[in-house]
């Protein structure tokens, strides 16, 4: 199969890696001529705008990194539909808007491309590894001809039903990632506030049934002070945006993840001022510091 792939991040470019090592005859695409590099190295071609890479594939996937992207690499006048002919299918693994799903799903069923909204759960590990989790939207009998291929990205692939569904579900996931990192800081910053011994007390929260593996991925971070970008605090900003307009269109009160955001946005805040880019668990230190522990 002739595989196009755009968007070529920590996470795009990982994915493009496994359906290249596939065997798949593949064309990349990303705004930074440098990021296509290594994947060119393994035997990628490497397309000059979008819409020349959905002119010469099947499937077209992209990894982008937020709703305007997705619009600018799909709908522009260089983009994938000014490309795509008839019976391509395009699989966008972004986490966006589920309006904006529709939106592109709209656009391309006029022109007889179909699309799938697919975005993931998993992290840079998972995505090397071919280990994510793949929530899908769109109609049903384009996923069931595309989960072989789907099958090398994600470990489980589930179908939630019309363009839209797979961008909700992992907005509704990314709502407990989030707060689920906001709840361990505020133990965090309790525990270390009422002068619990910091190792040991982190040690005993991993080992409890009520901390998530989510959670205790990030205790390593709580432990050593250091927050390396594994998801950046940028990102989970941006899907709390996201999740929070979803929220308002559909009259759904979500008062706990309103007070998450207004940690993350003071953070980022503190991020931008120092020119750092850390990792969204690093709310721990946010609320340590907030408690006066650091």
């Amino acid at each position: 199969m002739r595989v196009g792939f755009i968007g070529l991040g920590a996470m795009g470019s990982r994915m493009a890696g496994r359906l290249l090592a596939a065997h798949h005859d593949m064309v990349v695409y990303d705004r930074s001529r440098e990021n296509a590099r290594l994947l060119e190295q393994r035997g990628a071609k490497v397309a000059a705008s979008s819409q020349e890479l959905a002119a010469g594939v099947d499937i077209v996937f992209s990894s982008v990194t937020n709703d305007a992207a997705v619009e600018q690499v799909m709908l522009a006048p260089d983009g994938v539909l000014a490309g795509a002919r008839p019976g391509t299918v395009v699989v966008d693994m972004s986490t966006v808007s589920p309006r904006t799903s529709r939106r592109l799903h709209a656009a391309a069923r006029d022109q007889g491309v179909p699309v799938l909204d697919a975005p993931v759960s998993g992290s840079t590990v998972q995505a090397e590894q071919g280990q994510l989790v793949i929530f899908v939207g769109g109609e049903e009998d384009v996923y069931q001809k595309c989960q072989p291929i789907l099958a090398v990205l994600g470990s489980k692939t589930f179908y939630l039903g019309p363009s839209g569904a797979g961008a909700t579900m992992k907005l509704c996931v990314n709502t407990l990632l989030g707060l689920g990192v906001q709840a361990l800081a505020e133990a965090i910053a309790l525990g270390m506030k009422a002068g619990l011994p910091r190792e040991r007390f982190l040690q005993v929260l991993g080992e409890t049934a009520v901390v998530s593996p989510s959670q205790k991925a990030k205790l390593e971070n709580a432990r050593t002070d250091q927050y390396p970008p594994a998801f950046a605090l940028r990102l989970m900003l941006k899907d709390f945006g996201l999740i929070m307009e979803t929220a308002l269109e559909l009259s759904v009160p979500m008062p706990a993840t309103a007070a998450a955001v207004q940690v993350a946005a003071a953070e980022r805040g503190r991020q931008l001022a120092a020119h750092s880019d850390e990792d969204f668990s690093v709310v721990v230190r946010a609320m340590e510091r907030a408690a006066g522990v650091v």
